[in-house]
C-alpha cells in the first residue's frame, strides 16, 4: 500500500500544479494512521492528508439531503485525488471557474456536467469552454451577457443564470461586493436574458461559512421577488455555497437543518416547479483533509513550522481562523496533558507569515513533532504558494 521510496524523497508523484495532472489520480501511499506515516516519512516539507472515507460521507450527506443537482466547488481543493473521491461517491455536477479547471474536468471526466460559474470571464474562456461542451454561464451585468453571446455565436442551446447581489447574511467570510446584479438591474436583465437562452436560472452566493440557514431564506426571497417583478418564467436557481464546516469556536446547525430551511423556502416562494442546485465547496472537502506541520524550533511559546501563511495555513493567519489541533509524535513520551497557548510561525523569511493564535497545545510540544490542523481540505492545499521556495507536493491518504 506504501510508496517508501515517494516518502523518503519527500514528495509524491503529482505536481504543484494538480491541474496538470494527466493519469488517473489513484494511487496516493496509503497508511492506516499518521504514526505509521511519521515513521516512514524522511521528507522535509509538510505533509497533506487525505482522509477518503470522509469526503465519501460528506458527499452522500448532499446526494442524500439536498433536494437538487450538488456542484462541487472545484476551487475548494482541485487535487485529482479529491476529485475521484466525489466522483465514485456520486456527485457528476462541477463548479468551475478557469481555463485550467474546464480543461482538467472536461479531459478526465468527459461526462461531468460543467457550470462555468464565475461572473466575469475571458472571451478565451467562454469560447473554449462552449467548445468542450459546458452550456452552462453566469453573468451579472449586461456586458457579460453580450460577451457569452458573443463568445458562443449567439448559441441557442445555453443555460444561463443571472448572478444576484443578495442581503449581507451571518457568513464568516462575506462576498458581497464584488459580484452580482442588484434589484433594479436584475430585473431588466432577467427580461432581455429570457428570449436568448434556452433555460434561464437566477444565483447567488450567501458569503463563504455561512452560519445561520435564515441567510438561505432571506436570499430565495429576494431571488423571488427580483423573478416576480421581471415577470419572466424561470427554470433553475442556484442557491450557491457557503455551506458551513464546524471548526472549533463556531456553533452551527446541522446541515440538514440547512437543507430543510431551504426546501421550505424554495417551494414557499414559488420555485418549486424548478431545477434546484447548490454549490458545496467546503462542505464537501474540509473535514477530509489535514496539513501535517513539524516544529522546526520552540522560543519559549513561539513555535516555528515548516508551513505557514504563504502555504496551506493561509486563514489561520489572515483571520486568525482556528482548526481542531492534534499534536503527532514518532517518539516517546507522549504528549502532556496539559497545554500552552503557543503563537506559530511559518517557515519563510517574511514577518507576515505569523499565526498569532494562542493555538493551544501539549505543554511540552518541542522541534521534531509534528501539529496536525484538521479541516484543511478545504483552501488549504488549493490556495498555498511556493514562496520563498517553501512548498509541498506530499500527498497521502489516511484510511482511518
Amino acid at each position: 500500500m506504501k510508496s517508501l521510496s515517494v516518502l523518503r524523497a519527500g514528495v509524491s508523484e503529482i505536481p504543484a500544479n494538480p491541474l496538470s495532472v494527466s493519469e488517473h489520480p489513484h494511487g496516493l501511499p496509503t497508511f492506516c494512521s499518521i504514526d505509521e506515516l511519521l515513521n516512514l516519512y524522511q521528507g522535509d516539507d509538510h505533509i497533506y492528508l487525505i482522509y477518503p472515507e470522509k469526503i465519501r460521507k460528506a458527499a452522500r450527506l448532499f446526494l442524500n439531503g439536498f433536494h437538487g443537482r450538488s456542484l462541487y466547488a472545484v476551487k475548494s481543493n482541485p487535487h485529482p485525488s479529491v476529485i475521484a473521491l466525489l466522483w465514485e461517491a456520486g456527485i457528476r455536477q462541477f463548479d468551475v471557474a478557469s481555463l485550467r479547471e474546464v480543461e482538467f474536468m472536461a479531459t478526465h471526466y468527459p461526462e461531468a456536467e460543467l457550470y462555468l460559474m464565475h461572473p466575469v470571464k475571458s472571451r478565451g474562456l467562454i469560447a473554449r469552454a462552449y467548445g468542450l461542451g459546458v452550456r452552462n454561464f453566469v453573468f451579472d451585468c449586461e456586458e457579460e451577457l453580450i460577451k457569452i453571446r458573443d463568445c458562443t455565436r449567439e448559441a441557442p442551446d445555453l443555460n444561463l443564470f443571472l448572478r444576484l447581489s443578495v442581503p449581507k447574511g451571518a457568513a464568516a467570510l462575506p462576498l458581497a461586493g464584488k459580484f452580482g446584479a442588484e434589484f433594479e438591474t436584475a430585473v431588466p436583465l432577467l427580461k432581455q436574458a429570457r428570449p436568448l437562452c434556452a433555460r434561464l436560472g437566477v444565483s447567488f452566493h450567501v458569503g463563504s461559512q455561512c452560519m445561520t440557514p435564515e441567510s438561505y431564506d432571506k436570499a430565495i426571497s429576494f431571488a423571488a421577488g427580483a423573478v416576480n417583478e421581471a415577470g419572466v418564467n424561470l427554470d433553475a436557481i442556484d442557491v450557491g455555497g457557503g455551506f458551513p464546516v464546524c471548526y472549533p469556536g463556531m456553533d452551527m446547525p446541522l446541515l440538514t437543518v440547512f437543507f430543510d430551511v431551504i426546501h421550505k423556502s424554495l417551494i414557499t416562494h414559488g420555485f418549486g416547479h424548478c431545477d434546484w442546485l447548490a454549490e458545496p465547496g467546503r462542505a464537501l472537502c474540509a473535514e477530509g483533509g489535514s496539513t501535517l506541520a513539524r516544529v522546526e524550533l520552540r522560543k519559549g511559546n513561539d513555535l516555528y513550522l515548516n508551513d505557514g501563511v504563504f502555504g496551506s495555513l493561509f486563514d489561520a493567519g489572515h483571520f486568525r481562523w482556528n482548526y481542531p489541533l492534534t499534536l503527532h509524535r514518532n517518539r516517546p513520551p507522549s504528549p502532556m496533558d496539559m497545554l500552552n497557548g503557543f503563537r506559530l510561525f511559518g517557515p519563510t523569511c517574511d514577518s507576515m507569515d505569523v499565526m498569532e493564535g494562542p493555538y493551544h497545545l501539549p505543554a511540552d510540544t518541542a522541534e521534531g513533532d509534528w501539529i496536525e490542523f484538521a479541516h484543511l481540505g478545504a483552501y488549504g492545499f488549493s490556495m498555498a504558494t511556493g514562496f520563498n521556495g517553501f512548498c509541498s507536493n506530499t500527498f497521502v491518504a489516511i484510511e482511518d
